[in-house]
């Protein structure tokens, strides 16, 4: 069976399991079956401003 060769310092271990790096991925992306716009899942959709069929909220027009 392997064996490490040197031991993994703790800043090394550390780094690879900070929470910032998920931050780098592409966040996924779904379809707002009300609008058809593109929303993260789980979250209202900023265009509309409703979720599951509700209105969440009135949209800003900018």
């Amino acid at each position: 069976m392997a064996n490490p060769r040197r031991k993994i310092s703790k800043s090394k271990r550390d780094k690879r399991r900070t929470p910032w790096m998920k931050g780098l991925e592409h966040p996924s992306l779904s379809v707002c079956p009300n609008c058809g716009e593109p929303k993260q899942p789980h979250r209202a959709c900023s265009s509309c401003g409703y979720y599951k069929g509700q209105r969440v909220f009135t949209p800003t027009e900018s």
